[in-house]
């Protein structure tokens, strides 16, 4: 507390800078109550990644955490899991004496109101519907979209020299594609006759723009039974980022009872009443 209280006074009133020493002393305490590995896990993630949203110098200020609840929504990260990790964020502020610099809940992105959400079951429909009607660009776009997490902004950056690497180098990420993902990419790639830069473009070799992803997308919408207002790319975005969700809190309780196990076995073998009550 000390330590932060000096770093306040060095960089202003409002401002003060955090560090991983003060991040993992935040974890080993949670860890001593008691919290369990898998919210342990849950917390360091979120932490981690407001670490490395936070400008040079680590610094944070009253309005950081609000701006990085912003950074979250517009990269299509659901409402509930930026309060979420904005609560593992709270708790590590508070933990430091820095109340001042926490922020509220966020319920949506600001002037918008919340995307509903598009099932897997309803992601497949516009896939299959893209099939029946023969529209294999928005067929292509659908997939892109749900199963990378690109936004439209960096469809650009979605090049033939990118696919063909399996890599493609977003400004916050790098995104590994799937075998199966960067084939069907090529071979569109190839059919449509784009030997190099970004994959989707116009027929005059121009990227797609906003209007035109979206209108690719929601003329399945009947055809596919998907309401128009889940068939755009936010919501497909969505639903890439909720689907990883849904696989790391399975990864964390894995991983929380595995290490239960680990226990169990050691006590069988050196517990006190197991090991030692025959001795006493």
């Amino acid at each position: 507390m000390y330590a932060v209280k000096q770093q306040r006074e060095a960089v202003g009133e409002w401002m003060a800078q955090v560090t991983l020493e003060q991040i993992q002393a935040y974890l080993d305490n949670l860890s001593s109550k008691g919290c369990s590995q898998g919210t342990l896990q849950t917390y360091r993630r979120s932490l981690m990644h407001f670490y490395k949203f936070l400008p040079e110098g680590q610094r944070v200020g009253r309005e950081t955490l609000s701006q990085w609840q912003e950074h979250l929504l517009a990269q299509g990260y659901m409402p509930r899991t930026v309060n979420l990790f904005s609560s593992a964020v709270n708790g590590f502020l508070a933990y430091l004496g820095l109340w001042e610099l926490q922020a509220l809940p966020r319920a949506h992105a600001p002037g918008e109101k919340e995307q509903p959400e598009l099932s897997r079951k309803e992601y497949l429909r516009l896939l299959a519907a893209a099939g029946a009607l023969g529209k294999r660009r928005a067929y292509m776009l659908v997939k892109a979209f749900a199963a990378t997490g690109v936004a439209v902004q960096e469809l650009p950056l979605l090049t033939v020299e990118a696919v063909k690497s399996g890599a493609v180098h977003l400004p916050k990420r790098t995104l590994r594609l799937c075998p199966c993902l960067q084939t069907e990419l090529l071979h569109y790639a190839r059919d449509t006759g784009v030997p190099a830069g970004p994959v989707f473009v116009t027929r005059r070799g121009k990227p797609l723009n906003r209007t035109t992803v979206t209108a690719n997308i929601q003329q399945l919408a009947r055809q596919a039974q998907v309401a128009p207002e889940k068939c755009n790319p936010r919501c497909l975005r969505k639903l890439f980022f909720s689907t990883q969700e849904d696989f790391q809190r399975d990864v964390a309780r894995l991983v929380e009872r595995a290490h239960h196990q680990l226990l169990e076995q050691e006590q069988l073998a050196v517990g006190w009443e197991e090991a030692f009550s025959e001795e006493r």
